[in-house]
């Protein structure tokens, strides 16, 4: 659906017609950055002491929260029917709602009524057209993920983004007003369905009385690792952007915000649509799939109840460390202590327990570890684990090597996506260069222990043994 027209220009009457104020401050197009906030003069906090006004205020009428959507479907009967018949699942997904409201009623393509209006429907048509986070990547951009830890969430979103809006479309089709734009004139599509999500991961925040939320005026602010403001609320609602203490910001600087301190380079990809070069977070999560050939893989599925991940993060070292319960889950089977067995209630109900040497462990699958540790076969366990991590990050390395030159960009992807997943590749690559070192490490000194020895000996056949049984399956010619 085509968007509505607010630009730059409108937005000072807009803020004084809602109660939006600025002090000393001003939204401008920064060269690269899209919209952000600049400095109209010098802002000094030479000792950190002073109480400096706040930058920018918005009044809690215009904070996007889950309060606000309910706030807004006691106005519009038919936003109301369709949060009735599709939201009230989580806060995104109400707040997409709304935001697909906003979007109809701004669109120069919609011509029926127009209902109430809210400060959002106008401010709606400022927010970009296109985000550059993953899922509104063209396909050639998408391929360019493979082998990062990006390639499976990003599909795996796209899918869920895709049943969404089919459920959505469904649902809607009881509603004379929702099915006449979705089936009959077909001005909403998937598309659509996937800016407003986009929108909402690259501008919501947590406010701390408020929850998840969208800010406006506040969303134009950009990211920077070493921020010289920050948002608070306070306890009227009003949310309000200051200067951090001790920050000096000369006229005519950006100012800005730190979107995440712990985010890792990937989660800012997959939220932000770039890749922080000033961050010093490295770290990376991986999808777990049980084995090929284990028997009890659907049981250890269902009693893990999530899906399984691996992380991998490095200490302020430059030590990586691995975190995966799922895995020692992996690598124990019936002959080591584990065991399912399905229980069924006096109602009649049927359940799936687990045990470990005939220890109830149901309720605990993410700990198996802890009850294991003791077995006196741990170290087996541990070489296992090890070999099937080893397997894992070897695998990752070779698909993130193996798409030839990466020093040209192909004229398919737009630059600023090119040096996004370069970065990525590069920092994914070196940390799991790194656990191969590390697990060659551990393997080594696993191979010497005892226990293993012990264990691996019998596996390997005697040579003279082998000799005799060669000797033996020779013919006789005589």
């Amino acid at each position: 659906m085509r968007r509505g027209s607010f630009s730059l220009n409108d937005l000072p009457a807009w803020c004084v017609l809602n109660n939006v104020t600025f002090l000393d401050v001003k939204v401008a197009d920064i060269n690269g950055r899209g919209y952000g906030l600049i400095a109209e003069r010098d802002l000094v906090d030479e000792d950190g002491t002073d109480d400096i006004p706040a930058l920018l205020t918005i009044p809690r009428d215009l904070i996007l929260s889950a309060e606000g959507v309910e706030e807004y479907a006691k106005e519009n009967k038919d936003f109301r029917q369709l949060l009735d018949i599709a939201g009230h699942r989580s806060t995104r997904g109400d707040i997409l709602l709304f935001l697909l409201v906003q979007l109809v009623l701004s669109s120069p393509d919609y011509k029926g009524e127009q209902g109430p209006l809210t400060p959002w429907t106008q401010y709606f048509s400022l927010l970009p057209s296109h985000v550059p986070t993953p899922t509104m990547w063209t396909e050639s951009e998408l391929f360019h993920l493979k082998g990062t830890s990006l390639e499976s969430a990003v599909s795996a979103k796209l899918v869920a983004l895709t049943k969404e809006f089919d459920d959505l479309r469904a649902k809607a089709a009881s509603l004379p007003f929702w099915d006449e734009i979705f089936s009959v004139d077909e001005s909403i599509t998937i598309q659509d369905w996937i800016l407003l999500d986009a929108l909402y991961r690259s501008r919501s925040l947590g406010l701390p009385q408020s929850g998840e939320a969208m800010v406006p005026c506040l969303d134009l602010v950009n990211h920077f690792s070493e921020a010289n403001a920050y948002f608070d609320e306070n306890k009227n609602g009003e949310v309000g952007l200051r200067l951090r203490k001790g920050c000096n910001v000369s006229s005519g600087s950006e100012i800005t915000i730190n979107y995440g301190m712990d985010k890792s380079p990937a989660e800012m990809l997959f939220s932000y649509g770039f890749v922080d070069p000033d961050s010093t977070v490295n770290s990376l999560v991986l999808p777990l799939e049980p084995l090929d050939d284990d028997p009890l893989a659907t049981a250890k599925l269902h009693a893990f109840g999530a899906s399984p991940k691996l992380k991998l993060a490095e200490g302020d070292d430059g030590i990586p460390h691995w975190t995966a319960p799922f895995v020692y889950l992996m690598c124990v089977n019936e002959e080591d202590g584990l065991q399912f067995k399905v229980l069924q209630e006096t109602d009649g109900s049927r359940h799936l327990k687990m045990f470990w040497q005939d220890i109830d462990v149901t309720d605990e699958p993410d700990t198996i570890i802890n009850h294991i540790r003791n077995h006196e076969l741990y170290p087996i366990f541990e070489l296992r684990v090890l070999t099937v991590l080893f397997n894992i990050f070897q695998g990752r390395l070779e698909e993130l090597t193996s798409s030839g030159d990466e020093d040209k960009m192909p004229g398919s992807i737009r630059t600023e996506i090119w040096q996004a997943v370069s970065h990525l590749k590069s920092l994914e690559t070196g940390i799991l260069k790194k656990c191969l070192g590390i697990l060659d490490e551990e393997k080594t000194r696993l191979f010497e222990d005892d226990k293993v020895l012990e264990y691996l000996n019998p596996m390997v056949p005697d040579s003279n043994d082998a000799a005799a049984e060669a000797a033996n399956d020779e013919e006789d010619f005589s």
